[in-house]
């Protein structure tokens, strides 16, 4: 008889013994976590509790206080990772299209000095900004003006300037923050869509959504938690952390 096994996960980012701190208040402590290539993964958590500043770690744009951010060969190159800020905002008297946001997001070597003042986009550039948009159901939009889009709308662009170099990982950080709840659900879905691709990280207070598409979770307030959606859902760990989504679970159940 032969025994048929799934193959090993793929490890795309390995957290290890993370701690931080400004100055002498402490952000993070101790986080530890891996993320593996096709997860769908959430990290949620209280204001202030260090969502953020996990994901700045994760870029690179801050250093660990001790511990260590692995990152695999496949993203070590920025250029494979797409990242979708918290604020997103466009000021509306500058007239940008959402040709020009998404080719921001190109990374490739195809891209010029000469598109970048604008003077013409290379076939190629126009190309993957259209494959894009297409994406994110934003391929009408090209020439468009960006500040006259919805919130919605301009956060599907926002998606499409991180995945324009095509990347291994997407990050993103609170990315419904500012949208309706019909607009939160499109984004989601969204999202869910692009993870038959991409490896995607969220950044999210929304925890009914976490609970329809995550496949894990990183509760952090400081420490954190991880919680495995395959495996049974949120619970509680052995020290008697209560976790805000179980909590939320809890209150919608009929009594």
């Amino acid at each position: 008889m032969i025994w048929q096994t799934n193959p090993p996960l793929k490890k795309l980012l390995e957290v290890r013994n993370l701690n931080f701190s400004y100055k002498k208040d402490l952000v993070l402590k101790n986080i530890n976590f891996t993320l593996y290539k096709g997860d769908f993964f959430a990290i949620t958590g209280p204001n202030g509790g260090g969502k953020s500043t996990l994901i700045k770690l994760i870029l690179g744009i801050l250093e660990p206080k001790s511990g260590t951010v692995f990152l695999d060969e496949e993203i070590k190159n920025p250029v494979e990772i797409g990242y979708v800020p918290q604020n997103t905002n466009i000021n509306p008297e500058f007239p940008i299209s959402v040709l020009d946001v998404v080719m921001m997001g190109n990374g490739s070597k195809h891209k010029t000095l000469k598109s970048f003042f604008k003077i013409g986009y290379s076939k190629f550039e126009i190309e993957c900004a259209k494959s894009s948009l297409e994406k994110v159901g934003m391929q009408g939009f090209l020439h468009s003006k960006i500040s006259e889009l919805s919130g919605g709308q301009r956060q599907r662009v926002m998606i499409a300037r991180a995945i324009c170099s095509h990347p291994k990982l997407l990050i993103l950080d609170e990315p419904t923050s500012n949208i309706d709840i019909n607009g939160q659900k499109e984004i989601y879905s969204l999202l869910k869509k692009l993870n038959q691709e991409i490896t995607v990280l969220v950044v999210t207070h929304d925890l009914t959504v976490i609970s329809q598409y995550a496949n894990r979770v990183l509760y952090i307030n400081q420490e954190g938690f991880m919680h495995d959606l395959k495996e049974g859902g949120f619970k509680i760990d052995n020290e008697g952390h209560f976790c805000e989504v179980e909590l939320m679970q809890m209150l919608g159940e009929k009594k």
